[in-house]
């Protein structure tokens, strides 16, 4: 189903004004050069056009009406820019009050990686919608940051394992993940395999969690406190996760991979 095509904040000419101050960033979301494109271009996909007509709903209006009809039932797994769920806030109050938590995969406090994304700014991240979403009125939130992620990795012994199955999830990733550049970590991945299985998880610790939008140098760096400290603006409290059982994560997401379509 449609879904928001651009972030809400920043546009692509101010993102280029900004790097030209404060130095460019490895990775521009939605801005990034690799992949930036005019609204109305829809880029060629490798795997061949969808044969699927997407939904005449949109994302934001989909997720209102799910939680009504299953209020407090519906838990929100975010994999991806914020927008559309900052988007059902806002013509919605009642929308994160009505479900039964948020999961997602963002933020970074402190990643020990050589990933030159995070070498120079470990903070910094780029989703302005983040702010409000973290502020409204969830029952929980669940974090799975950047410093848990990069402790995953797709391997060149998983993709052979997936090449001795028919599944169709696993033949994709032998086929096009293999062609991919850059890291080859696990985040979205390991945020759903987290909410499915929360005993993948060893260690986790609560803070208030918010994103900077003021337009300096620190545009999106993730803002943590806690109980102490925090300045009673809205923050939320958030469970944000820290280390993993790895070898039983690795294993259940070759396992899903491989098997059949239900």
């Amino acid at each position: 189903m449609p879904g928001a095509e651009f972030p809400l904040v920043h546009g692509r000419n101010e993102t280029l004004l900004w790097q030209a101050r404060y130095g460019k960033i490895v990775y521009a979301g939605a801005w990034d050069d690799q992949w930036w494109h005019e609204h109305e271009v829809i880029p060629k996909l490798a795997e061949g056009e969808p044969h699927t007509k997407p939904a005449a709903e949109d994302a934001a209006h989909f997720l209102i009406r799910m939680v009504h009809r299953y209020p407090h039932e519906v838990t929100i797994y975010e994999g991806g820019p914020m927008t559309d769920l900052a988007l059902a806030n806002a013509i919605d109050p009642h929308f994160a009050e009505l479900a039964e938590g948020l999961v997602f995969m963002g933020g970074s406090l402190e990643p020990q990686t050589d990933s030159p994304e995070f070498l120079n700014a470990p903070r910094q991240e780029f989703n302005s919608a983040a702010k409000t979403v973290l502020a409204a009125p969830w029952k929980s939130i669940i974090c799975t940051p950047v410093d848990i992620s990069v402790k995953t990795s797709i391997t060149a012994a998983m993709v052979a394992d997936f090449g001795q199955s028919n599944s169709p999830a696993a033949q994709y990733v032998v086929e096009y993940f293999t062609k991919e550049q850059g890291s080859h970590f696990m985040w979205d991945e390991l945020a759903a395999a987290a909410w499915i299985d929360p005993t993948l998880i060893t260690k986790e610790e609560s803070r208030y969690l918010s994103v900077n939008v003021d337009h300096g140098a620190a545009y999106g760096n993730t803002l943590t406190w806690s109980d102490r400290n925090r300045p009673n603006l809205g923050e939320r409290l958030v469970e944000i996760e820290q280390d993993l059982d790895l070898p039983r994560f690795d294993k259940m997401f070759v396992d899903l991979m491989k098997a059949r379509t239900p």
